[in-house]
């Protein structure tokens, strides 16, 4: 089967405090969020700000590879 070319792409949110930090040391993970984009609005790397329960605060999650 081919691979569809769909506009809409599902794509992983991970904390970029979280990892530029090495994670945190009283933290025991990274926080990662899943949404979608769409392709052809989008076409760059998705950067949003989310809530991070490691960080305990707002902090910017960027678009990450499967």
């Amino acid at each position: 089967m081919a691979k569809s070319k769909d506009a809409r792409v599902r794509v992983i949110l991970e904390c970029t405090g979280c990892v530029r930090n090495a994670v945190n040391k009283k933290s025991t993970g990274i926080s990662r969020y899943s949404t979608q984009k769409n392709r052809h609005n989008t076409p760059n790397r998705l950067e949003l700000r989310k809530f991070c329960p490691y960080c305990y605060k707002h902090t910017i999650h960027g678009e990450i590879k499967k």
